[in-house]
C-alpha cells in the first residue's frame, strides 16, 4: 500500500512532523502527458476540474522529512529532437532513471517552457526544463529546472541546432548528459501535482530544483523565436504541502548518483484552508 506525499504530511503533522512519504503507484499510462495532446481513450481532462494542478508558486517553510531521491542518469547517444508545434521535446533512450523512496522512474526525455511555469516566491524565470520520468506502473516523476539569463549553457547548443524549424523530428547525433541540465546544488522542492499540458492528469510527483541554471540571452531568444510563450499559469495550491530539501552539493560524480537522503531538518509549505 502506498501513501501520497500530501497524506503523509498530514499524518506526520499530527504526529509531531515525523514525516513518512510514499507515492501513488496506481495511475494511468502517461504516453502523451509530457507536452502533447491526450489521445482518444486517455485519462479524463482535469485541466479545469482538478484540485492538485501544476505548476505552483514555491513558497513558505515547515520542518520535516522528505523521501530519498537518487539521480541515476547516464549519457545518451540516441534519441530524437522534435518540434511539436507547441514545444521542443527531446526523447532519449537508455539514459537511466530517478529513484524516489524506493520507486524507480525511467527517464523518457525532456522538454522546455518559456517563461518558466513554476515560480519561487513569485519570481518567474525565462525558461524551464521538464525532465520526464515514468515508472513501470505509469506513474510520473518530473524534474523541473529553472533557467535564468546569464552565462551560456553549452548543452543547449546542439539541441537548438538540431531542432527542426517546422513541426517534425530529427535524430540526435550528439551526447546528452542529463547531469548537465541540472544545477550542482541538488536542493529541491517536492510536491504532488499534475502534468501542465492536457489532460493535466494529477499523477505527477514534482521535483523542482531550488537553484536555477543559467543560459545566455541568445540561447533563450533562439528558443523564443520558435515558441514565444508556452507556459501554463500558476495554479492554486489548495490543501497541498510543498517540501524543500536540505542543501545538498555532491562531492563527486559518484555521489551525485546516490540517493539524496534528506532525513534531517527540512522546509515545507502548506497553503490553503
Amino acid at each position: 500500500m502506498t501513501v501520497s506525499i500530501q497524506t503523509s504530511l498530514i499524518l506526520a503533522a499530527a504526529a509531531g512532523l515525523a514525516i513518512a512519504a510514499g507515492f501513488a503507484a496506481s495511475v494511468p499510462p502517461a504516453a502523451a502527458q509530457a507536452g502533447q495532446a491526450a489521445p482518444a481513450g486517455a485519462a479524463p481532462d482535469q485541466c479545469a476540474s482538478g484540485a492538485q494542478q501544476s505548476p505552483v508558486d514555491l513558497v513558505g517553510a515547515i520542518e520535516g522529512k522528505t523521501p530519498p531521491v537518487g539521480f541515476n542518469w547516464f549519457v545518451s547517444r540516441s534519441g530524437t529532437v522534435t518540434n511539436t508545434g507547441a514545444t521542443l521535446e527531446v526523447d532519449i533512450r537508455s539514459s537511466g532513471s530517478l529513484e524516489i523512496a524506493g520507486q524507480t522512474y525511467e527517464l523518457k526525455g525532456f522538454h522546455f517552457h518559456t517563461p518558466s511555469e513554476h515560480t519561487i516566491e513569485g519570481r518567474k524565470f525565462p525558461l524551464e526544463i521538464h525532465m520526464v520520468h515514468e515508472s513501470a506502473a505509469g506513474a510520473l516523476a518530473i524534474v523541473g529546472v529553472l533557467v535564468q539569463e546569464g552565462a551560456p549553457l553549452p548543452q543547449l547548443d546542439p539541441i537548438w541546432a538540431t531542432t527542426p524549424a517546422r513541426p517534425g523530428a530529427a535524430e540526435v547525433r550528439f551526447e546528452i548528459d542529463p547531469f548537465r541540465l541540472i544545477p550542482g546544488d541538488r536542493t529541491h522542492y517536492l510536491y504532488e501535482g499534475s502534468t501542465t499540458t492536457p489532460p493535466c492528469s494529477e499523477t505527477a510527483t514534482w521535483i523542482v530544483m531550488a537553484s536555477p541554471l543559467s543560459a545566455s540571452r541568445a540561447q533563450i531568444e533562439s528558443y523564443r523565436q520558435l515558441f514565444s510563450s508556452n507556459a501554463r499559469p500558476v495554479q492554486p495550491l489548495n490543501r497541498r504541502y510543498i517540501l524543500k530539501s536540505q542543501p545538498f552539493i555532491p562531492s563527486s560524480p559518484e555521489q551525485s548518483r546516490e540517493p539524496v537522503r534528506l532525513e534531517r531538518s527540512e522546509r515545507m509549505v502548506h497553503k490553503g484552508p
